[in-house]
């Protein structure tokens, strides 16, 4: 027998207002398949690129990458979950914006006892980003300065939560004072207010004029020059988003001119597509978090009609910390 659900869907791709709210009829979960009641839903800015068009969708579809909730059902062949057990997903296929979800068991992972649901949703795939990036895409050392991007937005709180566990110098960049006070409670030794200072300049004030060995940037095209003229030699620039629009295209020499760079461009499916590596990075997210290592920081809170009202937001900057959507 099937399940009626609450979902965003969107027909086509545009600005927030394609974003509808609609009954959908699922159906029981199939082989290797769970059902999931959501109970707390993440926003993630990956959302806004794939509603206006950034990214390819097949339409109709829907929107959202991470939950958490309760299992209610389980297919054919699924030994590791049962009714009852909570779970969560994150860095999945888009569709997490509903009040019930059909999912995959194998892109499912526990939620233990010390960690939340809202927590859960607030922090694991944005926790699992902040983990290979700091981890596994480059293994940021002790005493290392590191400079991090957007600071104070879901995933760069938790990066300065972790780096600063790993023992490194977390400098990191955002925008007003607000937002930097927010950042330096967050584990951040620094903050550069990129609307009122020059981040290259500040960068090299703080380092002693040596320039940082790794920056992780989310911005993209606006700060590229930026970036690069921040970094240490053999530093490694590491561009993980394009809130303003792709980085330029890059020439080899470009690196070897600014110091022997190293230049990457990981995504977070890359590093959890294996599943020995989700529950992993998911079992690293969790274990900090019950630990109070990370705490979660959740800005807001939306009704699941409430979706396109919470794009905006996103959109225009004036979020903090995690943002979630209540089913």
């Amino acid at each position: 027998m099937g399940t009626k659900a609450k979902a965003i869907r969107i027909a086509a791709q545009g600005g927030p207002d394609v974003l509808k709210l609609e009954t959908v009829e699922l159906a029981a979960p199939g082989k290797g398949e769970v059902l999931m009641r959501q109970t707390a839903i993440g926003l993630n800015f990956i959302d806004v690129y794939f509603r206006d068009g950034s990214y390819s969708l097949d339409l109709p579809a829907g929107l959202g990458a991470e939950a958490a909730g309760v299992v209610e059902a389980v297919g054919e062949g699924v030994t590791e979950f049962g009714v009852g057990d909570r779970v969560a997903h994150g860095g999945s296929a888009p569709g997490a914006y509903a009040t019930h979800r059909l999912m995959p068991a194998a892109r499912l992972v526990p939620v233990p006892q010390s960690v939340s649901d809202e927590a859960a949703a607030a922090v694991l795939m944005k926790g699992m980003t902040a983990e290979y990036l700091l981890n596994r895409c480059v293994s940021v050392k002790p005493g290392q300065q590191v400079l991090f991007y957007a600071a104070s937005g879901g995933v760069g709180l938790i990066a300065g939560q972790w780096g600063k566990h790993l023992g490194a110098r977390m400098i990191g960049v955002t925008s007003g004072g607000d937002k930097a006070a927010l950042a330096l409670s967050h584990g951040y030794d620094a903050v550069i207010d990129r609307k009122t200072e020059r981040i290259p300049e500040r960068v090299k004030a703080l380092t002693a004029g040596k320039g940082v060995a790794v920056a992780f940037d989310s911005v993209g095209k606006d700060s590229f020059e930026d970036t690069l003229a921040s970094l240490a030699p053999r530093g490694f620039f590491v561009t993980f988003g394009a809130t303003t629009g792709a980085p330029p295209p890059l020439e080899a020499a470009l690196l070897q001119k600014n110091g022997s760079l190293y230049y990457t461009r990981p995504t977070l499916a890359t590093y959890i597509a294996a599943r020995d590596d989700l529950v992993a990075s998911a079992a690293a997210v969790f274990d900090l978090v019950g630990k109070g290592v990370i705490k979660p920081m959740i800005g807001r809170r939306y009704a699941l009609s409430e979706a396109a009202m919470a794009h905006r937001d996103l959109e225009a900057g004036s979020t903090r910390g995690s943002s979630l959507l209540m089913p």
